[in-house]
């Protein structure tokens, strides 16, 4: 494990989390903005940092947000060419997202293919009005014009390395590694 770096602590992923959801209640703040918004998470780690920001703007807005999550694994375009299957998780989307503001939440921000897979499956439940992305931490390395609205943490990292987002609802710890690739836990 010598090789792996932690990036982010139990204490650094809380604030990070508490910046993102200030953020999302100033940009869209007014004009209705933050009345009409919902975050849905990616599965998995995505959807628990998202349970986690959705209570953080419940506090901050003094009102529940509608919240929901997405299982992307048949709207990824690498279905077919993975060796190895995707796990595949429900999605529950139980409120109209037309004419709301859907903040997506992943984990990760990579090559921009989970995201756009995200969109895919978002769309398959309504028309938002809009959609932002938060994510924990953005290495880089984008193959699709896709950008985050909120960013904990950018991560410079080369291809040979990994991003391993830990929560303790999954891993029985808060924190995020750059591991070199052969290290990948999960």
């Amino acid at each position: 494990m010598d090789h792996e770096k932690v990036v982010l602590d139990e204490d650094d992923m809380r604030r990070t989390l508490v910046r993102i959801a200030h953020e999302i209640v100033e940009r869209n703040d007014g004009a209705g903005g933050a009345n009409s918004l919902a975050i849905v998470g990616i599965h998995r780690r995505g959807a628990i940092l998202a349970r986690r920001i959705h209570a953080l703007l419940g506090d901050l807005l003094e009102r529940e947000v509608p919240i929901g999550d997405l299982d992307i694994a048949f709207y990824r375009d690498d279905v077919g060419r993975r060796a190895e299957q995707p796990t595949v998780h429900a999605s529950h989307v139980a409120f109209p997202l037309d004419g709301l503001t859907v903040v997506l939440v992943d984990d990760v921000l990579f090559t921009g293919r989970t995201v756009r897979s995200a969109i895919e499956a978002l769309f398959a439940y309504g028309r938002p009005a809009k959609v932002q992305l938060a994510v924990l931490a953005d290495r880089g390395h984008r193959e699709l014009p896709i950008r985050p609205d909120y960013v904990g943490k950018n991560l410079p990292t080369s291809r040979a390395e990994r991003v391993n987002v830990h929560v303790v609802e999954l891993d029985g710890v808060d924190e995020v590694r750059i591991a070199a690739h052969s290290e990948v836990t999960a």
